[in-house]
């Protein structure tokens, strides 16, 4: 029998592949960015520029080397509102929806590469990524008319201009990206509980993950029928939303700079919003430039952890930081298994768990070595930089516009990496994992 001297195929992997399809994204919004009428001052905008705001956007980060409100005219505007909407939804997830609707049958490979993207089973790629697509149009659509009304009845915008300040908002928050039509991104409207509210409630609803969402919807009248990762999604980030309200309410209480001149009421909501924008959302309404050390660290925590998995946000997810709490309350008890719920943890979700964080932290530290190389910042400047570019964030303290060329090319980078990086490196964990029939001996190793 002959054999063929072909070489095997290279077969992309599912992490490659998003990965390069989110690259071309940011590619082409790049160039459509560079056009003279994108930008509204003379010219087209510079190459740096363009291409940092685009992956900003694509990432659903939002930090900004310019002011988004005055320096692109409506099409540039209407291109990033674009980016974020592709960047939220995924690539993967848009061509697997084109399949659905086009073939009405997705190819094992198809469903592989989306599976990645959604992190959804493979069997699951249809439901998954129709959810994805009806959850994210619903929730903006209604977000979009409340603000639409807001600012058109409350601060008297023209009806066509406050539909567009109200759809792009909706889309930035849903999508969990930092970017706004406002100079001053939202601090002009630091006590008015209708917009901050209805964002608030966009950004906590991008950011929880489709599959609890979907969980919530399927057995909302069954609450003890939930999954386990919707429960402890939801108890997690219950915790860190209170938790850091209050840290925030009490370090800037009295800062006359932040929230030491707001009314009590105003104080209160604004530590709220600033608990949930570092979810990844990005959104201000005081300068973090301003903040008291004690916020910006607090920041930095809820920035490192972000959303819920299968989101549009970043960070290494809610529930990677509820399966470590998990592992280091078994070992004080000295339980040998990690048990929640009334269900044992894999020690694969430990391992991953395990390996995001590190990694994490990793690029989180060789982010902020990079910003202080490349620029003046200090430590804390830079943490805050780094963490909110690998986390998707989009806060900042003011440093990106003052950035060089270099450092803001680094920045940009990270901002992509945060975003591929968590889902991919889950994916690739999870496809290389193998089953030994042979164990090696026992070692120790004296730890700690």
């Amino acid at each position: 029998m002959k054999r063929s001297l072909r070489p095997p195929r290279r077969v992309i992997r599912p992490a490659a592949y998003v990965a390069s399809l989110l690259g071309a994204v940011v590619v082409v919004g790049t160039l459509l960015l560079l056009l003279p009428v994108a930008r509204a001052g003379p010219g087209g905008a510079p190459v740096t520029t363009a291409f940092f705001t685009s992956v900003s956007a694509v990432s659903v980060t939002g930090l900004s080397t310019v002011d988004t409100a005055t320096y692109w005219t409506g099409l540039g505007q209407a291109v990033i509102a674009l980016l974020m909407q592709v960047g939220g939804l995924g690539i993967t997830t848009g061509a697997a929806l084109l399949g659905v609707l086009v073939s009405r049958r997705l190819g094992l490979r198809a469903r592989v590469y989306s599976s990645t993207e959604t992190g959804g089973g493979i069997g699951d790629v249809r439901r998954v990524v129709l959810a994805v697509t009806a959850l994210s149009f619903s929730v903006e659509a209604v977000a979009s008319v409340v603000l639409t009304l807001r600012w058109w009845l409350g601060y008297g915008e023209p009806l066509g201009h406050a539909a567009w300040l109200g759809v792009f908002h909706s889309v930035a928050a849903y999508n969990n990206a930092g970017f706004a039509l406002f100079s001053d991104n939202l601090m002009g409207f630091s006590s008015d509980a209708v917009i901050l509210l209805t964002i608030s409630a966009a950004v906590i609803l991008g950011g929880i993950g489709v599959p609890v969402l979907l969980d919530l919807i399927a057995r909302r009248r069954r609450r003890r029928d939930f999954s386990l990762h919707a429960r402890i999604t939801l108890w997690t980030t219950g915790v860190l939303l209170l938790a850091g309200f209050a840290c925030v309410l009490v370090a800037e209480w009295g800062n006359p700079q932040t929230l030491g001149e707001m009314p009590a009421p105003t104080k209160v909501l604004n530590s709220w919003f600033a608990s949930v924008s570092p979810r990844t959302a990005g959104f201000n309404t005081f300068d973090y430039a301003d903040a008291n050390p004690e916020t910006r660290l607090v920041t930095d925590v809820l920035m490192f952890v972000g959303g819920g998995s299968v989101s549009t946000a970043g960070g290494i997810r809610v529930t990677t930081l509820a399966v470590l709490v998990l592992v280091m309350w078994a070992q004080a008890r000295g339980d040998r298994e990690v048990d929640v719920a009334g269900r044992r943890l894999s020690l694969a979700s430990v391992q991953h768990a395990l390996t995001i964080t590190v990694v994490f932290a990793v690029l989180s530290v060789i982010g902020s070595l990079g910003v202080m190389t490349m620029s003046s910042a200090t430590l804390d400047q830079a943490l805050f930089e780094a963490v909110s570019a690998l986390g998707t964030v989009g806060l900042s303290t003011g440093l990106t516009p003052d950035l060089g060329v270099p450092a803001q090319v680094w920045v940009a980078v990270l901002m992509f990496v945060g975003r591929v990086g968590p889902t991919t490196l889950a994916t690739a964990l999870a496809l290389r994992q193998r089953d030994r029939r042979y164990q090696l001996p026992e070692g120790r190793v004296i730890v700690g």
